[in-house]
């Protein structure tokens, strides 16, 4: 199995301040480091493109998505796919990631969309799917607003029907927030938080989707969750149901 797992990056540009003098530091992370190492233990090939790689790396053409069982979008925002360089600094006409991506699932491939403050509709409304094309894609609507529901104190999901992908976990560890979906009609919810979905799948053209609500790495992912002993395996029955 391939998949394409894009996003789960970021830059922080930080102001130190002593008195009266400061200076500035600037350090990169990512997020997916122990997901794709427990992916790639379970056999699972993964080309992993960090956010500000979109810019350069995504592919241009429905043929090499193709190449892809799976594409994974995590913690990225749609201006990254859609405002490249080119087209915002320069005013050239390049194909719209997201229709490619559309495309690819309606001819077969899986599309899963985990959860955090730039997935769905995210923080401030900013990751902004719910007006793209992917709004049609995935089986869940989503807000107009900002979609997080933040939980400090901890919430456990529940399982709400039989499924191969949950078969076996009876209990989940502690998760700090999600953000908050409506699953569409034709989707199956397998797993609720407080009454909202959690895990969600469905169909898309001959493909299939899949969307998990909230953060597979911290913060909302507790530690807990990390160091979960169904923590791998969930991700990967996931990814086998796509492909």
């Amino acid at each position: 199995m391939k998949i394409l797992f894009v996003g789960e990056s970021w830059v922080i540009h930080m102001i130190h301040t002593k008195g009266y003098d400061s200076f500035t530091s600037t350090k990169y992370e990512e997020g997916a480091t122990h997901l794709l190492e427990c992916l790639g233990e379970a056999g699972v090939e993964v080309d992993y493109m960090p956010a500000h790689m979109v810019q350069v790396k995504f592919p241009k053409t429905i043929d090499q998505l193709k190449s892809y069982d799976a594409i994974v979008l995590s913690d990225i925002g749609s201006n990254t796919f859609l405002l490249q360089n080119s087209t915002f600094y320069e005013m050239k006409v390049l194909p719209n990631a997201l229709d490619l991506i559309s495309e690819y699932v309606t001819g077969g491939g899986g599309l899963l969309m985990i959860g955090g403050y730039l997935s769905f509709t995210g923080i401030e409304a900013k990751a902004n799917y719910k007006n793209t094309v992917l709004a049609e894609v995935l089986p869940v609507e989503m807000l107009d607003v900002d979609d997080r529901v933040e939980v400090p104190q901890g919430i456990n999901p529940t399982n709400t029907k039989e499924h191969q992908i949950i078969e076996g976990i009876d209990e989940w560890p502690a998760f700090l927030g999600y953000n908050k979906l409506i699953a569409k009609d034709d989707a199956e919810t397998l797993v609720e938080i407080q009454e909202d979905p959690f895990i969600v799948i469905g169909k898309f053209g001959q493909g299939k989707t899949a969307c998990f609500a909230s953060d597979c790495a911290p913060h909302w992912g507790t530690k807990e969750f990390m160091d979960w002993e169904q923590y791998q395996t969930i991700w990967v029955r996931i990814l086998d149901y796509l492909k």
